[in-house]
């Protein structure tokens, strides 16, 4: 069972050999890693000489990377978000966890009080952790699935208007939703256990609430919102409905 992860750089360059150490020392070595990397930061060349590193003169946002994905060789395929530093085992526990739970895996889980606000929500993962496999809405900061799902994800586009910026964790999801019997899970994150954690909570709450962090920038959350209104129009059905 072959993994293949997706790292993305944009302006944390201080972090990524922390999170390439995070992924290199996980009890299930990944086949390979792929390194897409958004016009900001320069990154040390040291660090990226034996991955597959691609640059872009612009920034493309959160979306590139699940095209850049289409490039693994592997059957399961793991994109973490640039601040994400994940416990050693966490590879190992979402591999153990799809066996049972064929779908998306992520390392926060969303499940929505409202469809009519995205921030009336109650989390699972990392930031409020669960003993067992618990589904939710959707999932974020980590996405695990079968290659295969790619397809799934690219089978709407996403609008025009789509910002760049958001968007992607409810499009996997509700893909999922419309095309196929699959759903969305957070696997076991235990208190007593953090190397089975997607994301190691002391770096999630300090690296992910830094200058650059998307949901520190206040208009994204207008972002944010028109996305969970579109897809709900779209006819995403949310746990509370189901």
């Amino acid at each position: 069972m072959s993994v293949t992860v997706i790292l993305n750089g944009f302006k944390r360059s201080q972090h990524f050999k922390k999170q390439l150490d995070a992924v290199r020392n996980q009890t299930v070595q990944p086949k390979e890693i792929l390194f897409w990397q958004n016009k900001g930061d320069e990154f040390d060349e040291n660090l990226t000489l034996d991955l597959i590193h691609s640059k872009c003169n612009q920034n493309l946002g959160v979306w590139a990377r699940f095209a850049y994905a289409l490039n693994a060789k592997s059957e399961y395929i793991c994109i973490f978000d640039d601040d994400t530093i994940p416990g050693p085992r966490w590879l190992e526990n979402c591999l153990e966890t799809i066996k049972t739970h064929d779908g998306l895996l992520g390392t926060i889980g969303c499940v929505f009080d409202s469809k009519d606000n995205y921030l009336q929500q109650t989390r699972r993962g990392w930031g409020t952790p669960n003993d067992t496999t618990e589904i939710v809405d959707i999932v974020g900061h980590s996405w695990f699935f079968k290659r295969e799902d790619l397809s799934l994800f690219w089978r709407e586009l996403p609008d025009l208007d789509q910002s760049p910026y958001a968007g992607e964790d409810i499009h996997f999801s509700y893909m999922l939703q419309k095309y196929s019997n699959k759903k969305t899970y957070v696997p076991p994150h235990p208190k007593t256990d953090l190397s089975l954690w997607g994301s190691l909570p002391e770096t999630a709450y300090s690296i992910g609430t830094d200058k650059v962090a998307i949901s520190m920038n206040q208009n994204m959350g207008i972002h944010i919102q028109h996305s969970f209104d579109n897809y709900i129009k779209k006819g995403f059905k949310i746990l509370k409905e189901l």
